[in-house]
């Protein structure tokens, strides 16, 4: 190949830069969602990108944007002072950019201007798709439907440890006018930049499973200072339905006066800073015990209003209480007579009623200890047949006999043993004997028959 038609890179990128400048002088209003944002020495280095309808994981376009510190130093005040945000990625942007190509560092879309507007529209949409979705879970008023208990003093707040916000809110309540008690304990979180949503959402898991012991009355989340950019983390889905779901009563005061975030829309009470998050508290006491004295005033006044018709009516008793004994004891002292009365012509009656009893039984006694007598009588002399017939002496006549050990009649012949005496009973005389042992029979022999 000829070597005049080699071109080096260096000159090729030229061409390539005249190009671009000659054919796309101009500079052109993108959409674009930012993928990255960066920013060093003063400059401001972006990630463009465009998804399709469906926003699968591959994007439709890719591109990178420069926008230089003369320029940035600019565009960024504007856009947060309008935003009330600053540039991150996931935010949807309307760049004014213009195309260059640098033989060194290759093509990149040089911004000039952003239109916050733009970004203002695509937020709110945000935003209200997040309501949406919020109040079709049926989860967007669950916070205010929950009662702050009445001595609301054992408080959880999540802030940054050194933030000033966080000091100003534990001094109020400390040195508070009325003399209040509050119990606070701190749960460290970050509260601006992109963790914001995930280490808020940690410290809510660290409170629910503190609560489980210590019973937080309330959690506050406060973010003292720090710029009207930050907002971003407290607008997202994720956060608001840990929020709303939360079941202890939330207060935000997250320093932000002019626009309302997602997460003051869905908590229990929003306030605007961490200093009226502790007046908030302070007042909530102070409103309990102004209905406990008004309850006692009320309380007070009633008793002794109470105790003031007692004691008249008791005058008026005191009064009348003679009279009504006198009358009293008379008709007591009346039924007693009438009772008195009764109980002796009833006594009267009985006795009466008795002695004509007793009477009747006297003439019937003599009747019934005659036949009773006969009765046992007859009864004796059938017994006594009984005995004649069981006499031992009978059954010794009738050719029985008795056999005796020891004075006692013998039933068992076993309870014998060789030489023991026993004594024979017979209806005439007594015969002794003497148990001999009881030898096997010898077999007959032909010399001894």
């Amino acid at each position: 190949m000829n070597s005049e038609q080699h071109i080096t890179l260096l000159e090729l990128n030229r061409l390539v830069r005249e190009v671009i400048e000659c054919e796309m002088p101009n500079e052109y209003w993108v959409e674009a969602e930012l993928s990255e944002c960066r920013e060093s020495r003063g400059h401001c280095y972006m990630e463009l990108v465009q998804y399709d309808e469906d926003r699968t994981a591959t994007p439709l376009a890719r591109a990178s944007a420069k926008c230089w510190a003369s320029k940035w130093m600019l565009i960024r005040p504007g856009f947060e002072r309008t935003t009330g945000q600053r540039l991150h990625a996931g935010m949807k942007v309307l760049l004014k950019v213009y195309a260059q190509f640098h033989e060194a560092y290759g093509f990149s879309w040089i911004v000039t201007d952003i239109d916050p507007t733009y970004t203002l529209g695509d937020m709110a949409r945000k935003r209200q798709e997040i309501i949406r979705q919020l109040k079709a879970e049926g989860i967007f008023d669950l916070q205010h439907e929950l009662r702050l208990p009445i001595f609301c003093q054992c408080i959880a707040v999540i802030s940054s440890e050194t933030a000033a916000g966080y000091g100003d809110f534990c001094n109020q309540l400390a040195d508070n006018p009325y003399g209040f008690h509050f119990e606070t304990r701190l749960f460290p979180a970050t509260m601006q930049g992109e963790s914001v949503e995930q280490s808020i959402i940690a410290a809510l898991e660290h409170i629910y499973a503190a609560a489980q012991g210590d019973g937080f009355d309330a959690v506050v989340i406060i973010r003292g200072g720090g710029a009207t950019s930050d907002m971003s983390g407290f607008d997202t889905l994720a956060l608001a339905e840990n929020v709303a779901n939360f079941p202890i009563p939330i207060i935000t005061g997250i320093g932000h006066d002019r626009d309302e975030s997602i997460l003051d829309m869905v908590s229990h009470t929003r306030v605007k800073t961490p200093t009226a998050a502790a007046a908030f508290l302070i007042d909530h006491l102070k409103t309990v015990l102004d209905a406990i004295n008004d309850a006692q005033d009320r309380l007070t006044g009633y008793t002794l209003q109470k105790l003031s018709v007692l004691k008249a009516q008791l005058s008026a008793i005191a009064e009348t209480l003679p009279r009504i004994f006198t009358t009293v004891r008379t008709r007591h002292e009346a039924r007693l007579d009438a009772l008195n009365s009764r109980i002796i012509a009833t006594v009267r009656q009985s006795l009466i009623t008795y002695q004509s009893k007793i009477s009747a039984f006297e003439e019937r006694l003599p009747i019934l200890l005659d036949r009773r007598l006969m009765t046992e009588k007859h009864r004796l002399q059938l017994i006594e047949e009984k005995a004649k017939s069981l006499d031992p002496a009978l059954l010794l006549r009738r050719g029985f006999s008795i056999t005796l050990k020891d004075g006692h009649a013998l039933r068992d012949a076993s309870a014998l043993r060789p030489g023991d005496e026993i004594e024979t009973r017979l209806a005439n005389g007594t015969v002794k004997s003497k148990v001999i042992p009881d030898y096997p029979e010898k077999p007959n022999h032909p010399e001894n028959p």
